[in-house]
């Protein structure tokens, strides 16, 4: 519909775009808490939100088509990059994302769900989680201005997942696309096996890695020095103010909100990368990052609302550029459709295989022995988990 857009049009579209996706989105929310109590149906309306995110975008992706815009890097990435606006947008979803997050816990206790309309609200406010806190931390923690990166890790303390401020920038991004970075699916694993081992090895990892960083500073690892000790306190602060305000119940909302933030994380994580290698060179060591290392999702709605995170191949090739400037490289590997679209396939293993793998194959044709040699590793683990 609008891949023939002027870019030049397209990208002053996108610039009210952003802000205007979330204006719609969000008032779902207050229409699906209310919606079914008089009738006793609000358990179903819990989950609402879940399925308008990954049942209804989808589709419309599909409708909008793709986005024609992809800034100019000598003239207009620099300006671009200085506008004001997209950075107090980001800071703003700040107190937004706080907003929704104490008003869900509110709506938890008071709705009257049973433990099916529990797990949706849930469901359907981590889910919110995972785009805004986790995807705009994400955003914030590669920017070097204090304000920026400390909202960053106040957005991940808030879905208890600071150590993906740590372990995304010093282990993600050093080893992406290698059987070393557990955020890297391999050729041929299953989500629910790259799951478990996911979850545990990037928290385990992130704490390796603040404790490497302190020690070449020659600070202790157990002190205030150690930034994930903060971000973790900050969690269990708001967990105790959840129990101040609705006791263990608000405590299991936290928590409970916080995991299915996490999982949306990871299963977009594992859509990402999934059978792309970095080539091991003559001297043993790995090709540096390319786009070639991403997979790039160029789908106008899940861009916008994203903040352009499906232009990854981009943020991997430079990763302190701003949301906005993210540029789209039809060289990279192309998934077929936007994340919504390709986080329901993944859910689906068999699914899932029967359409990328062959796209892996067919972009590492001629090379399928290294293919193989990179994925073994793990996929020793996938075969024993499904």
């Amino acid at each position: 519909m609008f891949e023939n857009v002027d870019p030049k049009t397209m990208l002053k579209v996108k610039k009210v775009g952003y802000p205007l996706f979330w204006l719609s989105l969000l008032p779902i929310l207050p229409l699906s808490a209310l919606a079914g109590r008089e009738s006793g149906t609000q358990d179903y309306w819990a989950w609402f939100i879940y399925f308008t995110i990954f049942g209804i975008i989808p589709i419309l992706d599909y409708i909008i088509g793709k986005d024609s815009a992809n800034p100019d890097e000598a003239l207009e990435v620099p300006s671009l990059s200085e506008e004001k606006l997209y950075r107090w947008f980001t800071l703003l979803m700040v107190p937004i994302w706080f907003g929704v997050l104490f008003w869900g816990g509110y709506i938890f206790m008071v709705n009257d769900y049973s433990w099916f309309g529990m797990l949706g609200w849930m469901l359907s406010i981590g889910t919110v989680g995972g785009i805004i806190a986790i995807n705009l931390g994400h955003e914030l923690i590669h920017k070097d201005p204090k304000i920026e990166n400390w909202a960053g890790g106040l957005f991940l303390a808030s879905v208890t997942y600071a150590g993906f401020k740590v372990e995304h920038v010093r282990g993600h991004h050093v080893m992406v696309s290698t059987p070393e970075d557990a955020s890297s699916s391999r050729y041929n694993q299953g989500l629910y096996a790259f799951l478990l081992h996911a979850f545990p090895h990037n928290f385990i990892n992130a704490w390796r890695l603040e404790a490497d960083y302190l020690k070449r500073k020659g600070k202790k690892v157990i002190s205030k020095d150690n930034e994930l000790i903060w971000w973790y306190a900050i969690s269990f602060a708001l967990a105790g103010v959840f129990y101040a305000l609705w006791g263990w119940m608000g405590v299991l909302f936290f928590f409970g909100q916080s995991f299915f933030a996490a999982l949306a994380l990871e299963i977009i994580n594992y859509i990402e990368h999934y059978g792309l290698h970095r080539r091991v060179l003559e001297n043993g060591k790995y090709e540096r990052v390319t786009p070639a290392h991403s997979w790039n999702s160029n789908y106008l709605l899940t861009n916008i609302a994203l903040f352009q995170l499906q232009r990854h191949s981009d943020h991997h090739a430079y990763a302190k550029r701003r949301y906005q400037v993210l540029r789209h490289y039809e060289e990279s590997p192309q998934l077929p459709g936007g994340y919504a679209s390709m986080y329901v396939l993944a859910l689906f293993p068999p699914l899932w295989k029967k359409v990328m793998n062959p796209r892996v194959e067919a972009y590492y044709q001629g090379e399928m022995d290294q293919l193989f040699r990179t994925g073994k590793r793990v996929n020793n683990i996938a075969a024993t988990a499904e």
